[in-house]
C-alpha cells in the first residue's frame, strides 16, 4: 500500500484547530516544530518611534505520515481548519514514502505505521 508524507506550514494561531481536525479524522500522531521564515512580503512596523522589521514570520511546521487512502480527508481537514482567507495562511506539501520500518518489531511498509492488526 502506498504511503505519503504530509508537511504543513501554517499560522501559529491555527495550530490547535488543525491538530484537532486531524485527530478527528484518525491521524493519531503528528510531529511539529516552531519555525520562522521569510517571504516576498516585507513590512516595517513602527512602535514608539522605533522601526521593527516584521519580514520574519513565525509559523508551525507539522509533519505526519499516512496511507494514500487517508490523504484526501487529511488535506480537506487541514484546508478547512487552517484557512483565514488572508495572505500567509500557509502551504501543504505531499511526498511519496518509499518504505518504513518499525524499529521495535522490524515490521515493514504501511504496517509499521499503525497499531498491530489495524488495516
Amino acid at each position: 500500500m502506498k504511503m505519503k508524507k504530509v508537511e504543513v506550514v501554517l499560522r501559529k494561531t491555527k495550530f490547535d484547530e488543525v491538530k484537532e481536525a486531524l485527530h478527528e479524522i484518525g491521524v493519531e500522531f503528528i510531529t511539529f516544530w516552531d519555525v520562522r521564515g521569510t517571504g516576498k512580503a516585507t513590512e516595517e512596523r513602527v512602535y514608539r518611534g522605533i522601526a521593527y522589521d516584521t519580514s520574519t514570520i513565525e509559523r508551525i511546521l507539522i509533519t505526519f505520515f499516512c496511507r494514500e487512502k487517508y490523504l484526501d480527508p487529511a488535506i480537506q481537514a487541514i484546508l478547512k481548519s487552517a484557512k483565514t482567507g488572508e495572505i500567509g495562511d500557509g502551504k501543504i506539501f505531499i511526498s511519496d514514502i518509499i518504505d518504513a520500518y518499525r524499529i521495535r518489531t522490524g515490521e515493514r511498509g504501511d504496517k509499521a505505521m499503525y497499531l498491530d492488526g489495524e488495516e
